[in-house]
């Protein structure tokens, strides 16, 4: 050890320091700016013929190969310049030690984080070109890919887990939040957005969410003959009709509408309906719609019956609630005119009682509980805990939800309005009712025709 001064050994060593430093800089860069990339956007630069385009698209398009093998990088070169830096360093003795220690630190966050980061985040697509090559370099080099495997195999084994074994991943909430950074940098629209988190979200939406609810549907007796059944299709507009066992409540089949219009031009209007119905399936309330959406289109059926936790009759599913929960309301010339949702000039929005809690919840940005119920009606409900008279409110997250109209024991609309003394948040144009919010407030409701 040098009390005083350097020795040739120290300026190599102070030489190696610094490489290193540009080089760590430089793999912050390709880490941040890699990270930002999609393959969409790798493709565009591709096709505009940069000459990184190829080597940005296979980076992208399989981000686990190049994670481990930089980030590895990474850490070799940190541990070997904080060795160098404090070899130099004690030279000088421990006051020297001292130094050395906080000028590495300051040095190492300044130019090899902050700086090549923050280039990165405010240019990506640049960083990104720039990097792809050696990060690819990198990545394929026989060494480094060797040592990351077997290390991430280790930890595989110490830590056994799907996850791991799998390499990086993503979970929902990060993929909903990039969807959202997306529509903001407007590189995606707010329509495509909103249809991407509908297929993301698509797979933790159940049955009982989307589904018809008894009191909404409109059926037919079995003890019905054709012509009446017939009558019925007419006017409510439905190509299809559950057939009632007035005996026991429980449905027994299903008609097509098709059906009973054929029969009654055969003259056969007087027979019972039982004569034309279809056989049916029920499923669950806690199905998963893409499950039954599967089964619905293999078995190429367009209405299933559900049923609830007690093997009661509870409401109908089809084809087009399924698709409606993607891509929003599908009208037809049946669909009544009446909107779920409706904003008065007061600022008040009336909302019919069977809309679902989640949209509920995203059209005024609240977090009202979907566990236990699926609907705003059934929400107030179940908080008053009796059947409430016109005027009862809740109050949930300064808004106040009143019931504005009964049908019998049901809540019919529901009233929500702004408690006074509380600033919400500006309005982002989602909030407006008018049914292009993702096209689940068009108030088709009821069921499908």
């Amino acid at each position: 050890m040098h009390a005083t001064g350097f020795t040739t050994g120290d300026v190599w060593m102070l030489v190696i320091v610094v490489v290193i430093l540009f080089l760590l800089a430089f793999l912050s860069l390709a880490e941040m700016g890699l990270s930002r990339m999609t393959k969409p956007k790798a493709i565009a630069l591709a096709e505009q013929g940069h000459r990184s385009g190829k080597a940005l698209v296979r980076l992208a398009g399989d981000p686990e190969k190049w994670v481990n093998p930089v980030l590895l990088t990474v850490n070799v070169l940190q541990t070997a310049q904080a060795f160098l830096t404090g070899i130099v360093a004690s030279s000088f003795g421990a006051g020297g030690a001292v130094i050395g220690l906080v000028a590495n630190v300051v040095v190492f966050f300044i130019l090899a984080e902050s700086i090549p980061k923050t280039y990165a985040v405010l240019f990506p697509d640049k960083a990104a070109l720039l990097s792809a090559r050696p990060a690819l370099s990198i990545s394929r080099f026989p060494p480094v890919r060797i040592l990351s495997t077997g290390l991430i195999g280790l930890t595989n084994w110490i830590m056994p887990g799907k996850g791991l074994k799998k390499g990086p991943f993503v979970s929902e909430l990060e993929l909903l939040g990039i969807v959202e950074a997306a529509a903001e940098d407007m590189v995606i629209e707010h329509e495509e957005r909103r249809l991407i988190e509908s297929i993301i979200t698509f797979g933790d939406t159940t049955v009982r969410e989307v589904m018809t609810p008894r009191p909404d549907i409109v059926t037919v007796s079995a003890f019905d003959d054709i012509t009446a059944a017939l009558d019925v299709a007419i006017e409510q507009g439905y190509s299809r009709l559950p057939v009632m066992n007035e005996d026991d409540g429980d449905v027994i089949g299903v008609v097509y509408a098709k059906d009973l219009m054929k029969a009654e031009r055969e003259g056969r209007g007087s027979v019972r309906v039982t004569e034309l119905s279809h056989p049916v399936r029920f499923v669950p309330e806690n199905k998963p719609v893409g499950d039954i959406m599967r089964e619905m289109q293999a078995d190429k059926s367009h209405m299933t019956m559900v049923a609830d936790e007690y093997g009661e009759f509870s409401g109908v599913v089809t084809l087009e609630d399924c698709i409606e929960e993607l891509v929003g309301d599908i009208a037809d010339e049946f669909d009544s005119e009446e909107q779920d949702v409706e904003r008065k000039a007061s600022g008040d929005y009336l909302i019919e009682g069977g809309t679902s809690i989640g949209d509920v919840n995203e059209l005024l940005s609240l977090n009202l509980p979907d566990t236990d119920w699926a609907t705003i009606g059934g929400y107030v409900f179940g908080r008053l805990g009796h059947v409430p008279s016109l005027g009862e409110a809740v109050d949930f997250g300064g808004w106040r939800i009143a019931v504005e109209e009964m049908l019998g024991r049901r809540i019919r609309r529901v009233r929500i309005s702004v408690l006074p003394s509380v600033d919400l948040p500006e309005d982002d144009g989602a909030r407006e009712g008018n049914g292009n919010g993702n096209g689940r407030f068009g108030g088709n409701g009821g069921q499908r025709r």
